[in-house]
């Protein structure tokens, strides 16, 4: 077998999208899932959504490459290096705070009982670029539902695994954030049918570098708040610190919705780039509102000033 890697790649190299969906209908009829250990990938079975964007999916390579997860390297090529080194399996998470049945469970006790759909989700990074994702997950709420959240709780905050002795990034004197990993979304936010918890991409397990083996995907928000390798989810009457916002107030709102007309302190948000269109020189597209996903979210922010609340 002839091993390529990402640079010897040309854009032709790519698979076909025709092509891509047909394997994943040859996955859909292979029957089981199987989830994988470490940062090797194994086939998920999982039915197309409803909820998933007609857009061409970024190419596998720029998805798996072009990361953000500082744990790994702040350089967005480190985490492809460096997450190998993450041990997945066997991998728990600890559901609690203001619900009626606080848990902890087993990665496949999760996502047992859960049916798997493959999502092709438009993705917004604050830094001005974009990518298309086919993300294979479960709604957040049907996890949510089996802890029965009580009445007082308002927020579920979420805490990334830590771990200086595999995570590169963490130690050292370069201290970028406050760790672990914090996110945080209204419980509003996190019962809605977009916000997705992933296990998988293209078809297969999630790479390390993407968030393995449990990761938040929330389409309207920008991209940070897609907290990865996610070890605990907690409901709170309070809202939740969140590790951006800990570090710099002034760019890193808590609510983070995607809005062309809020600029970051150090740049315009009103434009993006798509990775996989030509890098740098990639003609820039004007940004949509709530990253186009207005129409099903909007109404959760009625009334809210969204510069206040950014």
């Amino acid at each position: 077998m002839l091993l390529r890697h990402a640079p010897d790649l040309g854009e032709r190299d790519v698979t076909p999208k025709a092509l891509y969906l047909s394997r994943r209908h040859l996955l859909a009829g292979a029957g089981g899932m199987m989830l994988a250990g470490s940062a090797v990938a194994a086939p998920l079975t999982a039915a197309k959504s409803s909820f998933s964007t007609d857009e061409t999916p970024t190419p596998l390579k720029d998805v798996t490459s072009y990361n953000n997860y500082y744990e790994f390297g702040v350089d967005k090529s480190e985490p492809a290096r460096n997450a190998h080194r993450l041990t997945t399996s066997p991998w728990r998470v600890t559901v609690d705070g203001m619900v009626a049945k606080p848990t902890s469970l087993a990665l496949e006790d999760i996502i047992k009982p859960t049916k798997l759909e493959e999502r092709i989700y438009r993705m917004r990074c604050v830094e001005g670029w974009s990518m298309v994702i086919p993300w294979v997950g479960f709604p957040l709420a049907d996890l949510l539902a089996r802890v029965e959240p009580l009445g007082s709780a308002k927020y579920v905050a979420f805490e990334t695994a830590l771990r200086p002795e595999e995570m590169t990034g963490v130690g050292g004197f370069l201290k970028v954030l406050d760790w672990p990993y914090r996110e945080g979304l209204r419980l509003d936010e996190a019962l809605h049918p977009l916000t997705l918890l992933a296990v998988g991409l293209y078809g297969e397990t999630l790479p390390n570098q993407n968030g393995a083996p449990l990761r938040l995907v929330v389409p309207w928000k920008y991209g940070f708040k897609g907290i990865k390798s996610i070890v605990r989810i907690t409901l709170t009457d309070k809202q939740p610190e969140t590790s951006w916002n800990m570090q710099a107030p002034q760019e890193y709102g808590f609510y983070s919705n995607v809005n062309p007309a809020v600029d970051h302190p150090r740049w315009s948000q009103a434009t993006e780039r798509r990775i996989g269109e030509g890098g740098l020189f990639a003609k820039r597209r004007p940004t949509l509102p709530f990253n186009g996903y207005a129409d099903q979210v909007a109404g959760l922010y009625t009334g809210m000033d969204l510069r206040k609340f950014y």
